[in-house]
């Protein structure tokens, strides 16, 4: 990380988990005000919210970029393990938002705004600063194994909660709806997705560590 560039990253990683935060806050008054809905009650409405990966993936990125804007050197294995799993999260979330998802919605006021900063602005925000700013060199196989226990462990969670709850937060992965077949060869198609999400990750992680490297070396 080339010094002059400290202060800029430490600016783009704070707006990233402001408009992060601000897209849970908008959310969590969306559904604490909500009129209509399985759960009845506000604290049931915001329980069901937080069980959405989309929510998971923005706290994730709030999180660790609230972190790195702090230090944007940041290092540990954990640390670039959430790191790496809110980065792969957030890409999906826009990815299959905007491919599989947004043609279902039809949101106005709060809840559009909310849409707009959790499917759109935070997945922009943390991929172009990934690729800018980094940090370099902190993803390795164990870190991207690591990393993918993030969707294994939701996966398992949702498809348990499922039938107690009578509610499953994506269409695709409705058993009721769907049946265990599809919802399975649903969940095998995202979890291809995650799989090259991290390995390229770990291999542009690499690519772009060289390269500031080979610039400054002598010809």
């Amino acid at each position: 990380m080339f010094t002059h560039m400290r202060p800029t990253s430490r600016l783009w990683f704070g707006l990233t988990a402001l408009v992060a935060l601000a897209g849970l806050a908008v959310q969590t008054t969306v559904s604490i005000t909500a009129t209509s809905g399985q759960f009845e009650t506000a604290a049931g409405r915001v329980f069901n919210m937080l069980c959405y990966f989309t929510i998971q993936s923005n706290l994730i990125v709030c999180a660790t970029h609230a972190l790195l804007a702090r230090d944007p050197n940041r290092t540990g294995p954990v640390f670039a393990a959430f790191r790496l799993a809110g980065l792969i999260g957030i890409t999906v979330t826009g990815v299959v938002y905007h491919t599989v998802l947004r043609s279902l919605y039809d949101l106005t006021g709060l809840a559009h705004i909310a849409d707009l900063l959790l499917h759109t602005a935070t997945p922009i925000l943390t991929v172009v600063g990934w690729l800018l700013f980094g940090p370099r060199a902190r993803i390795g196989l164990r870190t991207a194994l690591h990393a993918l226990l993030f969707p294994a462990l939701y996966l398992v969670f949702t498809l348990i909660r499922g039938p107690i709850a009578e509610f499953y937060p994506y269409p695709f992965l409705d058993v009721a709806l769907n049946g265990y077949g599809s919802v399975l060869l649903n969940s095998l198609a995202v979890a291809v997705l995650f799989l090259l999400l991290a390995f390229g990750a770990l291999a542009l992680d690499r690519v772009l560590t060289r390269a500031p490297a080979e610039a400054g070396s002598p010809r």
